[in-house]
């Protein structure tokens, strides 16, 4: 089964966790930095959320696109304290991690060897292969050497292909952009002229 079929069971049992999900995906960071969030360190405005102190021993600011946005919109409509932790159970109790569904949830899709670190995986792969560059991944994950970071260089093949065939795609306009630059007019346009003939005009 692919990874969807992991989306599809959490949306069809236990769709209270959707945002912890998404907020994961879209921000890859570390189960404790994010099971200990509170909300004086989560800026919709800014689009922000701080770490006051990471893996690495400081601090780091996350930037929130709009899909981590609306997710943490989902949970503070769902809180009634401003002040306490961001994620909490149905009984307003503090969630101090995943295991107890995102388990079962992988289990239930038949999924093998996938595990929440694999989220935050995804996000750098994805980062890369969008053609950010490496000091801004390391950056975005938190990571204390860009060394960490060289492990998501080795890219799919078939995007290392694609990567390669833009390479063709761009000569072939080239050439015929050339083409259709030395044809003469038509009754839609005027003749290009050359500068030779620019010269004889004058």
């Amino acid at each position: 089964m692919k990874k969807q079929d992991c989306v599809n069971v959490i949306l069809g049992n236990y769709p209270e966790h959707i945002p912890e999900f998404e907020i994961a995906l879209h921000t890859g960071m570390r189960p404790s930095e994010q099971y200990g969030l509170h909300w004086p360190q989560i800026d919709l405005v800014r689009k922000l959320v701080t770490i006051p102190k990471s893996k690495n021993g400081k601090s780091r600011h996350i930037p929130l696109n709009s899909t981590a946005v609306g997710a943490f919109r989902v949970l503070q409509q769902c809180s009634s304290d401003d002040s306490g932790p961001v994620f909490v159970n149905m009984q307003g109790e503090p969630l101090h991690g995943y295991k107890h569904w995102f388990g079962p949830a992988v289990r239930e899709a038949g999924i093998r060897d996938f595990t929440w670190y694999c989220l935050r995986h995804t996000l750098a792969s994805r980062l890369v292969m969008a053609g950010v560059d490496l000091r801004t991944v390391a950056e975005l994950m938190g990571h204390k050497t860009i060394q960490m970071t060289m492990r998501y260089a080795h890219l799919p093949p078939a995007h290392q292909l694609a990567a390669v065939q833009c390479l063709v795609t761009q000569a072939s306009v080239g050439s015929t952009a050339q083409a259709e630059s030395s044809d003469t007019t038509t009754d839609a346009g005027p003749k290009i002229v050359s500068r030779g003939e620019l010269s004889a005009i004058n």
